[in-house]
């Protein structure tokens, strides 16, 4: 059973995009359109919680069917 106090897993836009099957560019205006929550690094860089991207992936799998 995973820890509940874990952190969660972050996923770089890339990553996001390989689980989605689109451009990377398509995630990062998703999270400026605030379609998805993405963190910022102290480098400027996004980074997306692996779990919301499961929820969302899911969601999108049960409208779909």
């Amino acid at each position: 059973m995973p820890d509940q106090n874990a952190p969660d897993a972050l996923l770089t836009p890339a990553e996001v995009a390989a689980l989605f099957r689109v451009n990377p560019k398509t995630v990062t205006r998703w999270a400026r359109a605030g379609k998805i929550t993405a963190i910022r690094t102290l480098g400027g860089h996004r980074r997306f919680r692996a779990s919301e991207i499961r929820r969302c992936l899911e969601q999108m799998e049960h409208e779909g069917a």
